[in-house]
């Protein structure tokens, strides 16, 4: 080894340099001048300074640095944007896919990064025998038909009407043909429930996000869905409105008294008596 060279400058860093002959690597001023985190060029120095065929892995690095795992992933992505590393897939004899690392001393050289498919073991075609080479191929055995997928239910013209008139309340909510098609069944059913349509169009238009990022029919098919109102119940009796009470009248007799009544034209204290009934003469 050569005696060291000094170099003095006036203020600063000062180098007491040596010549290597032997275990040393060349980096580039370009990667151990990088401004970002030191645990990236350590770790980029070090893969650098590996020979060729070392294993290498997240958990050895670990192991090899003080910092843990998050840190060592965190440097080799830095390294993988940069161009120094690239962590590529390959598949040995045996089937098993593993990392390899590439590592670049000029980022933006090409390298035989690609996956390598295991190889297919050979074999070797069964011959058919004569009769069985003459023999037709056996037809498959019927299996159970698959049942036609539902036609999908038709949208009635008041949905449709509802669902085109959501864009004059929000100018966003511009529906497609398809987008009508599928949002018509459950517009339909709210309309079978008793809902209007201004109801319906107030439920779905009523505190929309600001801004909407995506297209609103999920939005729409959601409040369709989860604010679906019961169904009315109907009345146990045929009429549906409540029975009436009687009118209320004057006693036609001393007209002083009212009550109420269908038929009856006096009250019971000046009714008639009704007659006892005879015994048949015999």
């Amino acid at each position: 080894m050569a005696a060291p060279q000094v170099s003095a400058p006036a203020h600063g860093l000062r180098h007491v340099r040596a010549r290597h002959t032997k275990n040393f690597t060349i980096l580039r001023n370009q990667l151990l001048q990088r401004p970002g985190s030191a645990v990236t060029i350590g770790v980029a120095a070090y893969l650098l300074s590996l020979p060729e065929g070392t294993p290498v892995s997240v958990e050895r690095l670990a192991r090899h640095f003080a910092e843990g795992t998050i840190r060592i992933r965190r440097a080799l992505n830095e390294l993988e944007a940069e161009g120094y590393l690239v962590r590529c897939r390959e598949r040995a004899g045996d089937g098993t896919v593993r990392t390899r690392y590439v590592v670049h001393h000029r980022p933006g050289t090409a390298s035989d990064t690609h996956v390598v498919p295991a190889p297919r073991p050979r074999t070797r075609p069964r011959p058919l025998s004569a009769p069985a080479a003459n023999l037709p191929a056996p037809s498959p055995a019927p299996g159970p038909q698959a049942e036609p997928a539902p036609e999908p239910e038709p949208t009635s013209d008041q949905a449709a009407a509802v669902l085109l008139g959501l864009r004059a309340r929000d100018p966003r909510l511009c529906l497609s043909e398809r987008e009508t098609r599928e949002l018509g069944p459950a517009v339909d059913d709210w309309l079978r429930r008793g809902v209007t349509p201004s109801q319906i169009a107030r439920t779905l238009t009523a505190g929309l996000p600001q801004p909407l990022t995506h297209r609103p029919v999920r939005l729409l098919a959601y409040r369709l869905r989860e604010y679906l109102p019961p169904r009315a119940t109907a009345h146990p009796a045929d009429d549906p409105s409540p029975a009436l009470p009687p009118p209320l009248r004057t006693c036609a007799g001393c007209h002083n008294v009212a009550f109420r009544s269908h038929t009856e034209t006096h009250c019971r204290t000046c009714r008639p008596e009704a007659p006892l009934p005879t015994a048949p003469a015999g």
